[in-house]
């Protein structure tokens, strides 16, 4: 597991307020940090900066359907 030390973590800026919500880390050099936002301390994906991207435009595109 990466070092998420100094993380700072936002909520999805498609986020509603149903308790349905992600918080991902940036900020972090060499690795992007997601986890549910009812869950502070529970798991986190991490992924590397790249993946993040391509995850990050394919959803932009709708590349995955609906």
């Amino acid at each position: 597991m990466p070092d998420l030390t100094g993380a700072v973590w936002r909520k999805s800026s498609r986020s509603n307020n149903g308790g349905n919500c992600v918080e991902v880390a940036d900020n972090l050099p060499g690795v992007v940090g997601l986890r549910d936002s009812k869950d502070p301390s529970g798991p986190v994906l991490a992924f590397s900066p790249a993946a993040w991207t391509a995850f990050v435009t394919g959803v932009q595109r709708d590349t995955f359907g609906n």
